[in-house]
C-alpha cells in the first residue's frame, strides 16, 4: 500500500501526469473515456456497486459496466438500499449476462475486473478491445447469514472496500503508464488488504 501511495504521490501528484504520453499502452487512446467492466457471478451486489462507484469517481475519465456469468436477474434489494442512501441513481441498474459485452458491436473494453473467485476461475468470453484484466476478490455480502443489521453491515463493508480500490485506481496516471506497468498496478490494487 505504501509503495502504491508513494508512486502516485511522485508520479501523479507532483505534476508528472501531464508529461508526454509516449508510454500510453496499446489501445488506451488518451483523451477519451476508458471502459471498465466489473464481473461477479450473479451481478446483483458487488459488481453493481462497483459500476456505480466507478461512474461516480471516474469523473468522465471512466465509464463502468457490470455483468455476471450467471446473473440473478435482479439487483439485490440491500444493494439498492445502500446505493440509494449514498445518493446514487439506481433506476437503470439491472443484472446482466456477461455475454452482452462480448458481442461484435459491444463497447471495446479497456479494463475487466473480476470481484469474486468463482467468476475469476471461469472461462470468460473474448472481450472486444484486448482489455487489461485483474482480480479484485471481495467477500460476497449476499452470502452473509445473520440479522438484518449484520447483513446491511456486510454490504456497507463491501461498498467501502470497493470505493477504496476504485479511488486508488482512478488516481493512477493511466495515460502515462506502459501497459506492463499498468497491469502490475491494477493487480497490486487487487491484493491490498482493505477489509479491516
Amino acid at each position: 500500500m505504501n509503495t502504491l501511495i508513494g508512486y502516485l504521490t511522485e508520479n501523479c501528484c507532483a505534476g508528472q501526469a501531464d508529461n508526454a504520453i509516449h508510454g500510453c499502452p496499446k489501445g488506451l487512446t488518451p483523451g477519451r473515456e476508458f471502459n471498465v467492466l466489473f464481473l461477479c457471478t450473479n451481478n446483483s451486489a458487488r459488481s453493481i456497486m462497483a459500476e456505480c462507484i466507478m461512474n461516480r469517481w471516474g469523473g468522465g475519465k471512466f465509464h463502468a459496466f457490470s455483468a455476471g456469468s450467471n446473473p440473478r436477474g435482479t439487483v439485490h434489494p440491500i444493494t439498492l438500499q445502500v446505493l440509494n442512501e449514498l445518493k446514487y441513481e439506481t433506476a437503470g441498474l439491472r443484472s446482466k449476462d456477461w455475454d452482452q459485452f462480448a458481442q461484435p458491436d459491444s463497447p471495446p473494453l479497456d479494463f475487466v475486473f473480476t470481484l469474486c473467485d468463482r467468476a475469476a476461475a471461469e472461462v470468460c468470453p473474448t472481450w472486444p478491445g484486448q482489455p487489461i484484466r485483474a482480480h479484485w476478490g471481495i467477500q460476497d455480502p449476499v452470502a452473509v447469514v445473520g440479522t438484518s443489521a449484520a447483513t446491511r453491515k456486510a454490504f456497507l463493508k463491501v461498498y467501502t472496500e470497493l470505493e477504496q480500490r476504485i479511488r486508488i485506481f482512478t488516481a493512477l496516471p493511466i495515460e502515462t503508464l506502459e501497459r506492463f506497468a499498468l497491469e502490475h498496478w491494477v493487480t497490486e490494487i487487487g491484493k491490498l488488504n482493505l477489509a479491516a
